[in-house]
């Protein structure tokens, strides 16, 4: 039973949280100006219906008045006549008219108490209406106001995130230029020093020991010459470095 209730609280929670989300103040506020539009169109209702049930008994007690004076003119009359059983039964009948009369009153002080309390509610409720409107109207516009500003740091938030973002980016790419280039001149040192071979030669490392041994190999036949001789010669024909013809000496 209470994992129910906790599960029964936290949905609350949730559904309370989810709706206070979703309201619009302003629209909270004109709703709850409606209501009071609708609480002032009731009581102006009820005192309407009051001042018309006073306005009745006035009318009924005018009536009764009339009736009342009617009855004491024929009482009258009756006894000048000297018919007294009937000028009493005018007057029994008009006191009857008198107690309604009083009742009447009665009545008319009640409503009129009633209508009174109900006119001076209508009119601070009126007033308190009108308050309501001028302050709901303010709240509105402070509101918007407010959103709006909102709305603008929240722009200006996305777009720093934004240009933080691209400045990131631009880093990131300077970043991997300058390793480019380190890796690239790194690159160019080794196959300076001859520890990396360089694909876009047309020879490879063999290739290139061969042709030194052979050019040394050259070198080497021409100084022979020269020993064998004793005279400088015509030196046999080696590498395109080494020249046509050689000078020659007179012998004594």
């Amino acid at each position: 039973m209470g994992i129910l209730k906790r599960a029964q609280g936290i949905f609350q929670a949730k559904a309370n949280s989810a709706l206070d989300k979703a309201e619009d103040p302003r629209q909270t506020l004109d709703y709850s100006y409606q209501q009071q539009l609708e609480n002032l169109t009731k009581v102006k209702r009820a005192v309407a219906d009051v001042a018309t049930a006073k306005k009745r008994i006035e009318i009924q007690a005018e009536t009764l008045k009339s009736q009342g004076d009617k009855l004491a003119e024929q009482a009258k009359a009756a006894l000048a006549q000297g018919n007294e059983p009937l000028a009493r039964e005018a007057l029994v009948r008009r006191e009857a008219i008198a107690g309604q009369l009083k009742d009447l009153e009665a009545q008319h002080a009640s409503v009129d108490d009633q209508l009174q309390k109900l006119e001076a509610t209508a009119t601070k409720l009126q007033t308190e209406i009108e308050a309501f409107r001028t302050r709901k109207e303010t709240i509105k516009a402070t509101y918007t106001a407010a959103e709006a500003s909102a709305h603008v740091n929240e722009a200006v938030s996305g777009i720093s995130t934004s240009m933080g973002d691209a400045g990131a980016a631009m880093q990131r790419a300077q970043d991997k230029v300058a390793q480019m280039q380190a890796r690239s001149g790194a690159l160019d040192e080794l196959l300076a020093s001859g520890a990396l071979t360089d694909l876009t030669s047309t020879s490879d490392d063999i290739q290139a020991q061969l042709d030194k041994a052979s050019a040394q190999s050259d070198i080497d036949a021409q100084l022979a010459a020269l020993k064998a001789t004793g005279t400088t010669t015509q030196l046999p024909a080696g590498t395109s470095d080494a020249p046509a013809e050689a000078p020659t000496t007179e012998s004594n």
